[in-house]
């Protein structure tokens, strides 16, 4: 029933209007003064307020004023032949000038009824549109922000402050389960839960945890007596008590897929619409599958972690092994030697040829043993590296020397081709050496008797090597140019369907010639390990009796280049000392980034980590920072931010790119934290 109230000093006009009014199914109110009409409008809020404006005795603009203070009451003005005050004109609604017919009085009310109803619904349709867009907008937000993290507990951390958001929830009990054993229970409040209610919150959840598998196999094993809480306050000063669980309440089960994750149940004062229902749901949703992902990539770390453990083990049980026997190897060796020599008395030849063979053999073994060392030294991350600017000629020249009289033994001829010798490589001699040594070696080994060897060394552009079907996706990767040497020989030459294992571990292409040379197969695995640290390639082409074709290349000497051969070792030292990363990106197609290594960039700060080169026709900045993480990484992206406020006028159109990724976070190899990087650029 709608009120109206009349605010009027006239007895006989009151009781028209009252008699009028009650007729036709309106509560009538009225009053004289000032002071009974506010208390009026503060108890009973009438709809429409009629202000007599003949009365001279009331304080109209006063009582106008108080009128209007409250929202939705609508002020009609009762006036006779003077018109009313200018500012009661101007903020009343409608206006009725004596003398007033019923009809009048009846169509005045109702008309004004009516359009404060069409504007209530209005408004109500208005506050509803607003709360359900900024709902949705939460909800784009809170994808977004799932879409960012694989850590479960972030992800339950934005699922909480979603639904607070758009919820305005008062009380939150979520249960999760880490792991069987530890069941947790996050209670969000407003207030301060004191322990009764903790505990009646606690025997709560359980319940509801068993009342959802009433007729299932429960997947976690849950107990009060083992339930962890963890208690989120955010105004400990009030407290609740139990009526808090007489409030509104809402209940959604949080899955992982298919698989049982937890719960979250709300409770709020005043009642949940469909609309805070539909959207606790789809929140209690969303996060499903972010928490499937982060559960997979916990078990993908997980399994690495074993994996790395395992070969550890297996690296570390090589070494020991492999140390152990070449104790007494060098023993045996130094006494066959001094037996040789004579020095232990005089020997047959039957006696010298048998003791020679068992020398040759201990050397074979302790170059098997030797083998197994770097190969598990590589794989651990061990292995010793000294990168500097190079020229290829003297390590050509020192393979030719130690290898010239094995060659000769067999009457081959080793000859070496060295073009473009001025060009400069980033790489470790030693290691180039070994590389050299273990394919000349083996050009030798299965070559017959007055062959031919060749070593041949020449730069090249990446898209100019000669194609090979088998190693295409290996040179695809190549780019810009290189340093290529050559080991060629007219030896047995290997199978086309055996190219392709030539490179793996324990590997060798079975013939009568490998079975009688023997070897431990490690010697072009290690080759290729050894090229990979330098970002070079090693493949190879070979026809049966017609001989093999060795190649491995190495980049000539740039900035990017040495700053990416670095950024692997930086990853090699942080898998043993399990430390993290940053590999960070600054670019632009103007010259703005040397500003910002100039300025932002201090070489004191991140030592040698940082290099300037240009990518493509893009201005490049590059940093690998040891033990760098999220945190500096976006310190770094704020302090640039500040420089481009700062120098707008230098920065303006500049399209300055920032992108970083963390190792092992975002990646666990060179190459896939690279495309991290790439794919992570947003521009400043």
């Amino acid at each position: 029933m709608a009120k109206v109230l009349l605010v009027s000093t006239n007895d006989d006009k009151i009781a028209e209007f009252q008699d009028i009014l009650q007729k036709n199914s309106y509560e009538f109110l009225f009053s004289d003064s000032r002071i009974l009409t506010s208390d009026i409008m503060k108890t009973q809020l009438p709809d429409i307020v009629i202000l007599d404006c003949s009365c001279n005795n009331l304080e109209l603009i006063p009582i106008h004023r108080d009128v209007r203070s409250f929202d939705n009451v609508l002020t009609i003005l009762l006036f006779s032949d003077k018109n009313p005050e200018p500012e009661l004109m101007k903020n009343a609604n409608a206006f009725l000038k004596e003398p007033v017919t019923k009809e009048l009085l009846l169509a005045t009310v109702s008309a004004n009824l009516k359009s404060k109803n069409s504007l209530q619904k209005l408004s109500n349709s208005n506050q509803d549109l607003a709360r359900s867009l900024y709902q949705l907008n939460v909800l784009y937000n809170i994808s977004s922000q799932f879409a960012g993290t694989l850590d479960r507990e972030k992800l339950i951390d934005i699922m909480i402050e979603g639904i607070d958001k758009s919820l305005s929830f008062d009380l939150a009990c979520i249960l999760t389960f880490k792991n069987e054993q530890e069941p947790v229970l996050i209670v969000n409040s407003l207030y301060n839960v004191p322990d009764r209610l903790l505990e009646a919150l606690k025997l709560r959840a359980t319940l509801n945890y068993k009342s959802l598998f009433e007729n299932r196999e429960i997947p976690f094993e849950l107990d009060i007596n083992n339930l962890k809480v963890e208690k989120r306050i955010k105004y400990p000063i009030k407290e609740y008590d139990f009526s808090v669980l007489r409030a509104d309440n809402i209940f959604a089960p949080i899955n992982m897929s298919e698989n049982f994750f937890g719960f979250i149940e709300i409770f709020r004062e005043h009642d949940f619409s469909t609309e805070d229902v539909t959207c606790f749901q789809t929140i209690s949703q969303q996060v499903s599958l972010p928490l499937k992902s982060a559960a997979l990539y916990e078990m993908k770390e997980q399994t690495n972690k074993k994996l790395e453990k395992l070969e550890r083990m297996k690296s570390e049980f090589i070494s020991i092994v492999s140390h152990e026997l070449r104790t007494p190897l060098t023993a045996i060796k130094n006494s066959l030697d001094i037996i040789l020599s004579g020095r232990a008395g005089s020997l047959t030849e039957t006696m010298s040829k048998f003791i020679d063979m068992g020398r040759r053999n201990v050397v074979r073994l302790s170059g098997i043993i030797n083998d197994l060392l770097d190969l598990s030294k590589i794989e651990a991350g061990k292995m010793d590296f000294t990168f500097d600017t190079i020229k290829i000629s003297p390590v050509v020249e020192y393979v030719k020397n130690n290898l010239d009289g094995m060659a000769k033994e067999k009457k081959i001829d080793l000859v070496t081709t060295l073009e473009d010798d001025f060009a400069d490589i980033y790489a470790d001699s030693r290691r180039l050496e070994q590389i050299l040594i273990n394919l000349v070696s083996n050009a030798i080994k299965f070559t017959k008797e007055n062959g031919k060897i060749e070593i041949r060394t020449k730069v090249v552009d990446a898209k100019d090597i000669y194609p090979v079907d088998i190693f295409e996706e290996t040179l695809s990767k190549l780019k810009g140019k290189y340093l290529q040497v050559l080991v060629k020989d007219n030896g047995i030459g290997i199978q086309k369907e055996n190219l392709s294992h030539v490179f793996d571990k324990f590997a060798q292409i079975e013939n009568s010639l490998s079975r009688k040379v023997g070897g431990s197969g490690l010697g072009l695995p290690i080759a290729k390990q050894l090229i990979e640290a330098h970002n070079g390639a090693i493949w190879c082409n070979s026809k049966p009796e017609k001989g093999s074709s060795f190649y491995f290349a190495v980049p000539i000497v740039s900035p990017v280049n040495k700053f990416f051969v670095d950024f692997k070792q930086n990853l090699q030292r942080a898998k043993m000392k399990n430390q993290s990363v940053a590999l960070i990106s600054l670019k632009s197609k103007s010259d703005i980034i040397e500003e910002i290594k100039n300025n932002v960039i201090k070489k004191d700060y991140l030592k040698d980590s940082a290099t300037e080169t240009d990518l493509d026709g893009v201005s490049t900045l590059l940093l690998s920072v040891e033990d760098g993480d999220k945190f500096l990484a976006d310190f770094l992206k704020k302090r640039v931010n500040e420089f481009i406020n700062l120098h707008k006028d230098l920065c303006q159109d500049c399209d300055i790119m920032y992108g970083y990724g963390i190792y092992p976070i975002d990646a666990l190899d060179d190459l896939d934290l690279i495309k991290r990087v790439n794919k992570s650029y947003q521009k400043l």
